[in-house]
């Protein structure tokens, strides 16, 4: 029997497991180096049992993330076992079909050792500035010109650096100062997360967390099967459209099964769109990533997002489709597709449960990449930053306004890019009126102006969606408007890089979330 059957000391240890975890994200986000990391939060922290099976989640993080770092696990221990690694060892990987996606999220996964063996491994995964490649834009024509291919292999071996690995990596990429200052935050906050945990192993007098872990993994899996069980039998379909950079649209179709005698949901993407030739495929790890956000998102909010919580929801894809592409398909734009994978699911569950989900929204963050030489004739790269459209409405409130959903992920401040690179703001503000009418208003998306002070040329990766097809509305409620993404003046849409000329002004507007209801029900 289990020493937390009683659920007393079972609270008081997960409690701490979540606040190790969540100053592991703190620490992270304090030392990184990359304004994505450091000001928008692009990151996940984990606590994994020796088995590779993600135990515990920072409460902050993108789904995402999160949810494909959760998939990571087994993959590394699997590719290196326990019994293989030694003190000091650090795993790394950014293996796009193994992780989270693309290159440039990169995996750490650090072993936890006590009295001689691995009792657990704390992992995290964040977006790094650059990995060398095409970039983040959609325009590479295979994985390959995407930038640099990290297999699973050790960071650090023994405490020691992987000198070729490390040699490797800094030819590699444009700013290695960058991409090793943010390794060095990742390997680091590990190192807080296995001190805080020994430090609570000792209080409670644990050997390791084995016992503790199958607890908290079979209680979650318990609870999860136990709300999908009072949910309506049956499947229900939903289909989300949007146009992608350079003009295709693409198609998510979403069936649901609800199998509410054994507890368990069944999703499969059968009749979604074949893979892309431009780089907006999306693997499989990063499709059940925001496939499970959605249904639990739905179901109880407040279940362990865990090992445990995440068996019971089941996502298939065709191989080859759009959301679960093959090698060798371009993936660093990964994102634009990704990120409307709840969207049908949503729309499925709206037959089943309509007041917990929301009308579509924008969709995918637009996000922008910049190369150039500034006005010294200094290179720069920047990180990518984001800008987000207004989420869909819900059945008892308005969708809210220029809010990243459903990755979460916070935009930079524009003073943080402003000092970071030489570009100059010349407009940020809501574009009032973009969100969908209804009983409840879509949220509204936002207009950004901005240009780059440098005397010579310079590169754009503009990675945007819906400047055509509008976020619908849910129950009757309007479609929110349509994106714009305009060069001095002129629509333009573009997979590839652009090269842009000192003084061009870009401006963005990006899409509105769609209305929940019909207006004319509004009391």
């Amino acid at each position: 029997m289990s020493r937390f059957m009683d659920g007393i000391e079972l609270e008081i240890l997960w409690s701490n497991l979540i606040a190790t975890v969540s100053d592991q994200a703190k620490a992270l986000q304090r030392i990184a180096f990359s304004p994505i990391v450091r000001e928008a939060g692009d990151l996940a922290t984990a606590l994994f049992d020796a088995e590779g099976r993600m135990v515990a989640q920072a409460v902050t993080g993108t789904p995402g993330h999160i949810n494909a770092l959760a998939a990571a696990g087994a993959h590394l221990v699997a590719a290196a076992p326990p019994a293989t690694l030694a003190p000091g060892d650090v795993l790394i990987t950014n293996d796009p079909w193994l992780s989270a996606g693309h290159f440039f999220d990169i995996t750490v996964f650090t072993p936890v050792f006590h009295r001689g063996r691995v009792i657990a491994f704390f992992g995290s995964t964040i977006h790094h500035t650059d990995i060398g490649g095409y970039g983040v834009g959609a325009g590479a024509r295979d994985v390959h010109e995407e930038g640099l291919w990290i297999p699973i292999c050790k960071l650090y071996e023994a405490g020691r650096p992987n000198a070729l690995l490390h040699d490797i990596i800094r030819h590699n990429v444009r700013t290695p100062d960058y991409v090793f200052g943010d390794l060095a935050a990742q390997v680091s906050s590990a190192r807080l997360g296995s001190e805080r945990l020994l430090a609570l192993m000792a209080r409670h007098g644990l050997s390791d967390i084995d016992e503790l872990s199958a607890e908290i993994i079979a209680r979650s899996e318990r609870a999860t099967r136990a709300a999908i069980k009072k949910l309506r039998p049956g499947t229900y379909e939903g289909e989300s459209r949007f146009d992608v950079p350079g003009g295709d649209v693409v198609t998510l179709k979403a069936a649901v099964a609800i199998d509410a005698e054994a507890g368990e949901i069944r999703i499969d993407f059968a009749g979604s769109s074949e893979a892309s030739p431009y780089g907006i495929n999306v693997v499989l790890n990063y499709t059940h990533a925001y496939a499970t956000f959605a249904i639990r998102s739905c179901l109880d909010p407040e279940l362990p997002n865990n090992h445990g919580s995440l068996a019971p929801i089941k996502v298939t894809a065709p191989e080859g489709s759009i959301v679960n592409c093959t090698y060798p398909s371009p993936v660093n734009a990964r994102h634009v597709v990704g990120m409307y994978v709840p969207m049908p699911i949503l729309k499925a569950l709206y037959h089943v449960m309509p007041e917990r989900v929301l009308a579509e929204g924008a969709g995918a963050v637009w996000t922008i990449q910049i190369q150039g030489r500034d006005a010294a004739g200094r290179p720069f790269t920047s990180s990518m930053f984001n800008y987000s459209g207004g989420m869909g409405a819900r059945a008892r409130k308005d969708g809210p306004d220029a809010t990243c959903y459903p990755t979460g992920v916070a935009a930079v401040p524009v003073e943080v890019l402003e000092a970071a690179m030489p570009i100059e703001f010349l407009e940020k503000e809501l574009r009032p009126g973009s969100g969908g009418a209804g009983r409840r208003r879509g949220g509204d998306g936002q207009r950004i102006r901005f240009r780059m002070r440098t005397a010579a040329p310079w590169l754009l990766n503009a990675v945007t969606s819906r400047t055509r097809e509008r976020a619908e509305g849910l129950g009757g409620g309007e479609p929110g408007a349509a994106g714009r993404f305009l060069v001095n003046g002129r629509a333009v849409s573009e997979a590839r890089k652009m090269v842009m000329q000192p003084g061009d002004e870009v401006s963005m507007e990006t899409p509105g979330g769609g209305g929940y209801g019909r207006a004319e029900a509004a009391a």
